[in-house]
């Protein structure tokens, strides 16, 4: 028996609770470095142990459990091996998710954003939730879902990752459904940068389906308004300009401030970036006078990477429609190799 096989047998419920801290504290040593996490997950029972102990009547036994997962589903190396068939990682996250009294649903989520990240976590994650995902977007929605202060905030990087799918984008953009609906109010979330991102990952994604962009600014979503939003500052225009921007973006006032991760930043430019890339979102767009927002924003913006961004989009915005000559600059155009690189940067991550 290996030294990883005799330490597994102690990461059980029934262990005595120092033996098993002991254990556990060993197990989480390994979990530091490639090769301890390599031994780890080479011992089949390990995973599947260390699921059991997040439900253990010890507090800190089930914390360094926790902790143990998150630090091997972070190494992407070893997704195919922990996804696999029977390790059941995957089911035992979902279940603590979905228990409204678990004190370890954050570490939960956190687990299956680490898995999610690889296409493969991403599709066997679906799989598993198969037509449930609306179930766990409700749950991500109501925010005192759990009773014991979890807030889920991690399930927007899961989404955002699961978008990457082309199945989980065609769910999410299913009209018979609200999903994206509810999950557009998240753009600008003032308590978690980390569910504002994470959802605005997914609705980048979303708009490279181009066949959805009249379903994305039609007023049943509202999109438009929602990635302006947090780009606007606190910025006056005179009655001609205003009223020609979105109701939600009038009058302002001198108190609004701007999303102040660059990330994110680039985020909303680049999904706007994206919903000109057919003739509908570019008029769409200028017709509800997004320059003046572009406009002032740059003017305020100080990051290279965002002002580059900013600045292709723009002049698109600005340009006319004869200049342009295309309806899907996607799909209808040999477009300049400079700026199929830069519609190329943009595509989903996998």
């Amino acid at each position: 028996m290996s030294e990883i096989e005799e330490l597994s047998q102690f990461l059980t419920l029934e262990t005595r609770l120092d033996v098993k801290a002991l254990a556990l504290q060993q197990t989480l040593g390994l979990t530091g470095t490639a090769d301890g996490r390599q031994m780890l997950i080479n011992t089949s029972c390990v995973v599947k142990n260390l699921c059991k102990l997040l439900n253990d009547f010890q507090k800190s036994v089930a914390k360094d459990a926790s902790l143990a997962l998150i630090n091997l589903t972070a190494d992407e190396d070893l997704t195919s091996t922990l996804v696999a068939e029977g390790t059941e990682i995957i089911e035992n996250m979902l279940n603590i998710i979905t228990n409204p009294e678990h004190e370890l649903a954050d570490p939960a989520c956190m687990v299956l954003s680490n898995l999610s990240r690889t296409k493969l976590g991403s599709e066997r994650l679906f799989q598993s939730m198969g037509e449930k995902l609306e179930k766990y977007i409700d749950i991500f929605c109501q925010e005192k879902y759990n009773k014991k202060g979890a807030r889920l905030h991690y399930l927007a990087a899961v989404f955002s990752n699961l978008s990457q799918i082309p199945a989980v984008r065609s769910y999410i953009l299913d009209p018979s459904r609200t999903c994206l609906q509810r999950l557009v109010s998240f753009t600008d979330y003032k308590d978690s940068t980390t569910r504002r991102g994470g959802i605005l990952g997914l609705i980048k994604n979303c708009c490279f389906e181009t066949d959805h962009h009249d379903f994305l600014l039609s007023d049943a979503v509202d999109l438009l308004p929602k990635l302006l939003l947090p780009l606007a500052g606190p910025e006056e225009f005179d009655e001609e300009d205003n009223d020609k921007l979105p109701i939600d973006l009038q009058y302002l006032g001198e108190d609004k401030t701007r999303e102040q991760d660059p990330d994110i930043r680039k985020m909303l430019l680049e999904a706007l970036t994206q919903l000109c890339a057919t003739k509908y979102g570019r008029e769409y767009l200028r017709s509800k006078n997004t320059y003046v927002i572009l406009r002032e924003l740059h003017k305020w913006e100080k990051n290279d990477n965002v002002l580059a961004v900013l600045e292709h989009l723009v002049n698109i915005v600005i340009r006319f429609e004869h200049e342009i000559g295309y309806d899907n600059l996607k799909k209808e155009v040999e477009v300049p190799e400079d700026v199929t690189e830069k519609f190329n940067a943009l595509e989903p991550a996998l």
